[in-house]
């Protein structure tokens, strides 16, 4: 697994953003991952593999204007020397579904909108699940209108 790099996170303000929420598909080798993306070219893509990343990344740069999900993250990640830093045995692993949800209470603690989003797993039913949280808040917001 590559450990992220500061080149996957340099960003231009004058493009959209896209956060790519994914362990595993790394959208600089493979550019038709992107066909994913619920926005347009041009844009700036921000590699996330991991539920605290993403959370560091928004509470850090604010919302992206979309973001690509991925439901099966992976439950650990790469210290500075190479090395698994795993997590204890009492740790849930968190999913593209706790960072939708997470995302969800974000918005609504903030009176913020949802940035438009895909979903690029093959987990047909965490799919479902991230898609369901996203549209459940969208219709709680039109029901407040």
């Amino acid at each position: 697994m590559q450990q992220e790099t500061n080149k996957n996170i340099l960003m231009d303000n004058t493009k959209k953003t896209l956060l790519w929420l994914d362990d595993r598909r790394d959208p600089f080798r493979h550019e038709n991952w992107l066909e994913f993306s619920p926005i347009e070219k041009p844009f700036e893509v921000v590699w996330l593999k991991t539920y605290k990343r993403f959370i560091k990344w928004i509470k850090k740069n604010g919302l992206p204007d979309a973001i690509c999900f991925d439901h099966d993250l992976s439950d650990f990640e790469i210290d500075l020397w190479g090395y698994f830093k795993s997590h204890s045995s009492l740790y849930k692993e968190k999913t593209g579904y706790d960072c939708a949800e997470w995302l969800v209470n974000y918005c609504i603690d903030n009176n913020l909108s949802l940035p438009k989003w895909n979903v690029q797993s093959s987990n047909i039913p965490g799919k479902e699940n991230i898609n369901g949280i996203l549209l459940s808040y969208l219709k709680f917001i039109e029901n407040q209108k």
